[in-house]
């Protein structure tokens, strides 16, 4: 899904914007939730666990949309090869295809 998009590409792109908007609002939104200080020492913890993995869900989703508004989605940022399609419906913020991501651990 780079800059030239085939037919139909443009609609699952579009969707998929949408979707990641929806998203990033949603996680915003539990964000600030998460931040509020509710005063309960016990609940620190979990709490702080939770906005670290808020932040990085809005991080990927962040990337993603970049990549898409700068027609670099679907494409390996290692390989530069097409990241299949049934990848990205399953990991739609996913940066590498299959075999560079096994390469990153």
């Amino acid at each position: 899904m780079s800059t030239h998009t085939q037919p139909g590409q443009q609609n699952r792109i579009d969707e998929l914007r949408s979707t990641l908007t929806s998203d990033f609002d949603r996680h915003t939104a539990r964000l600030t939730e998460l931040t509020a200080d509710t005063g309960d020492p016990a609940e620190a913890y979990t709490r702080d666990a939770l906005v670290a993995e808020t932040r990085h869900s809005l991080e990927q989703i962040t990337g993603a949309l970049r990549r898409i508004a700068e027609g670099r989605y679907g494409i390996c940022e290692r390989c530069a090869a097409p990241i299949p399609q049934e990848r990205l419906e399953v990991l739609p913020h996913a940066r590498f295809c299959v075999s560079c991501q096994q390469k990153q651990h």
